[in-house]
């Protein structure tokens, strides 16, 4: 007997669908020579650090005594739930899969987990933790659920082997989010007295858009010129637009500029017209489909998964979670098969043989998005699924359209004397072709009807603007982001990503695919969207409409982190990010990847002291920081600073460990209170936002500054 272990119950059914008659049982379907049973997901998680490292009482209360940890060999268990108590149910069905694999009749084993790292690992965890390691173990690997691709599958099954580097990546990937969850969630808990939630990929995502809502709310609109002709030639107005900028102080100049460039006069040195084809645009990555759906329908990234990975467990889609927008070579005849099915459905479509579909250096596990052989009737989707399969049915059909959309592009080039040329752009479609099927932001633009040697009438004048501030993060530019956070000039590829028409000049992605298979990207196409959801209901940010804003909390957890000197930046996230590549490309160990962890999380451990100028470490809640000058207890430190431990006997004495936006280190509080002033301390922020340093004293009771021999660092 074969024994298949699915990672869901879903799949455990399309994989009996795909072998036949089969006799369902306790857990598990039996017949045709297989054994088929699953999984709930995740049925074991990594143990907690007091399985290691008990604290010192005994308790399960967070200390700082336990941390870090660092195990010299990780233990699972069976999953707990909020209660911290093992399901029932998770219970009953992992002694299913450990009985099964102890069968005598039971040959060998099949890992049957989703086609990616998770999927590896959920189910080697339930061999391993069923003591059945022994048996055979080979690997069933479905890039759809439909029966035939099941039936395809079973008859070429891999050795498990060769999927050693894909489980190392997986368990690497659990041990480093572990380590840095764990040690740096309860390190920064307990310092402010707040639930941070601190893992390897949310504080970067939190990050990236609390700066972008920084630079948005900081920013100052700055007025200038810019010279601008809107003048009639032959009855059509034609408007150009200098490059040449101006400051608001400059109109002298602006006004100079432009005229000369009347005086200059202008004309038509070059028009060029020509028919060409436009492109549609490329198959769908899961990113990619989650932007478009984003933008248009405004749907969620959680939902838009939920819904595709729905599609997927149903059999009309291929697997969800791909970073590729390509189809491997292999595939060629699967794609004809299902071609033939949309052409069924009314649809012009043709086999195209091309690089810019086919291309196996761009795939590293799974293809591009596409609809199976599969197709649902209208009334077997709800409407957000009929939405989502349309979206990637329609860019099925767009790709491999056999009516080919046809267009007119001019370029009409101006020189004004010999100090500017300008050049305007136009299209007109004249086939629709595949626009009929796919969404495009092509729009026909046509230019005044100039030819070559004509004059064109110009009236320079500056003309007042104001530089605009950042945009905040949409679905769309915050997946960009993600994808490849090292673009330079964000903001400017942001907008040139809006604007960029369906299917023009995107140019060759090549870079663009060896950085993703690289690592050079803030989590993966499978992790994303979770991460992205958890930040959202930890408060850190929201999510309205496809636009994300960052929330007090998340405000307070990137400053928080600050203070403790914990950067968990992109540069960090991406070097943890690149050593998993190397695990599953088989460069590195599982061990190497977390030891570069555990260093990482040492050095926030082990923080050396900073000047007190620049000391921002404000120590953990509870700890002693001196004598009270008002009642002569002892001062603490608290939740929100630093406070006598007199207050239920009426001391209100306290002050708080952030003034004037500057935090107040332990060691200052300690100086203060030992020799009632601090030394200089740089770096407060006046209202005005002017920077400046001082000592603090006691005044009358209360902290106050002392400006003697300081002097402002900046004044703006």
């Amino acid at each position: 007997m074969i024994l298949i272990i699915a990672e869901k119950p879903s799949l455990a059914r399309n994989i009996v669908a795909g072998i036949g008659e089969m006799r369902k049982a306790g857990g598990y379907f039996e017949g045709q020579g297989y054994i088929v049973t699953w999984a709930f997901g995740h049925l074991f998680s990594l143990c907690d650090i007091e399985t290691y490292s008990p604290s010192p009482d005994g308790s399960s209360r967070w200390t700082m005594a336990n941390i870090p940890c660092f195990p010299q060999k990780y233990r699972f268990e069976l999953r707990r739930g909020a209660d911290k108590k093992v399901d029932a149910g998770v219970e009953r069905q992992f002694e299913t899969i450990r009985s099964l694999c102890h069968r005598e009749d039971v040959e060998m084993i099949v890992n049957a987990g989703d086609a990616d790292r998770e999927g590896e690992i959920i189910i080697r965890l339930c061999v391993r933790q069923a003591e059945a390691e022994g048996k055979p173990q080979f690997r069933l690997w479905l890039p759809d659920q439909t029966p035939q691709t099941v039936k395809s599958a079973l008859a070429s099954l891999k050795p498990a082997a060769e999927c050693d580097n894909l489980a190392n990546e997986g368990y690497a990937r659990t041990l480093i989010d572990w380590l840095y969850g764990v040690n740096l969630t309860r390190y920064a808990t307990l310092k402010t007295g707040h639930f941070l939630r601190v893992g390897r990929v949310i504080v970067p995502i939190v990050k990236a858009i609390y700066d972008r809502d920084m630079a948005i709310r900081n920013f100052k609109p700055e007025p200038y010129f810019s010279p601008v002709s809107c003048a009639q030639t032959n009855g059509e107005t034609v408007e150009l637009t200098s490059k040449q900028r101006f400051s608001g102080s400059e109109l002298a100049a602006a006004q100079a500029l432009c005229a000369r460039y009347n005086a200059a006069g202008a004309t038509v040195i070059e028009v060029k017209r020509k028919k060409d084809k436009l492109a549609p645009g490329k198959l769908y990555s899961l990113s990619k489909l989650q932007n478009v759906l984003g933008k248009t329908c405004k749907m969620p990234m959680d939902k838009s998964l939920e819904i595709v990975q729905r599609l997927y467990e149903r059999g009309f889609l291929t697997y969800p979670r791909t970073n590729s927008e390509y189809l491997a070579t292999a595939e060629k005849d699967k794609i004809k098969d299902i071609l033939a099915g949309v052409s069924r459905l009314g649809y012009p479509v043709a086999f195209r043989d091309d690089k810019t579909i086919f291309d196996d250096s761009k795939i590293e596990s799974h293809s591009a998005l596409t609809p199976t052989y599969k197709i649902p009737d209208k009334s077997q989707l709800s409407p957000e699924e009929a939405q989502v399969y349309g979206t990637v049915m329609r860019r099925f059909v767009a790709v491999f359209c056999a009516e080919p959309c046809k267009i007119e592009k001019t370029e009409i080039t101006i020189a004004v004397g010999d100090l500017e040329q300008f050049t305007l752009k136009g299209t007109v479609i004249l086939e629709p072709g595949w626009t009929k099927y796919d969404s495009t932001s092509r729009k026909d633009k046509i230019l005044p009807k100039l030819n070559k040697g004509d004059a064109v009438n110009i009236e320079f004048k500056p003309v007042e603007k104001e530089t605009s501030p950042p945009k905040h993060y949409t679905i769309e530019t915050l997946n960009n982001y993600l994808k490849n956070p090292f673009r330079e000039d964000k903001a400017a590829l942001d907008k040139a990503a809006e604007e960029r028409e369906e299917g023009e000049e995107e140019g060759d992605d090549t870079a663009e695919y060896c950085a993703i298979f690289d690592g050079l990207e803030l989590g993966t196409e499978a992790t994303r969207t979770g991460i992205i959801e958890n930040a959202i209901k930890s408060k850190y940010i929201a999510l309205k409409k496809d636009v994300y804003t960052i929330l007090p909390d998340g405000e307070f957890l990137i400053e928080a982190l600050g203070r403790m000197g914990i950067s968990m930046d992109k540069y960090k996230t991406v070097e943890l990010g690149r050593a998993l590549k190397r695990i599953y490309r088989g460069e590195w160990g599982v061990k190497a990847g977390v030891y570069l962890a555990e260093q990482e999380i040492s050095a926030v451990f082990n923080r050396a002291p900073q000047p007190p100028e620049l000391d921002t470490d404000d120590g953990v809640i509870g700890d002693a920081v001196g004598q009270c000058p008002l009642c002569g207890r002892e001062v603490r430190r608290t939740k929100f600073g630093y406070g006598c431990s007199g207050y239920t006997e009426g001391c209100k004495f306290g002050f708080h460990n952030v003034i004037c936006q500057r935090t107040v280190a332990l060691s200052h509080a300690r100086q203060l209170l030992a020799e009632g002033r601090t030394a200089k301390i740089a770096g407060f922020k006046s209202k005005n936002g002017r920077l400046f340093d001082a000592a603090l004293i006691f005044r009358e009771g209360k902290v106050a500054f002392d400006f003697a021999d300081s002097v402002p660092l900046n004044d703006p």
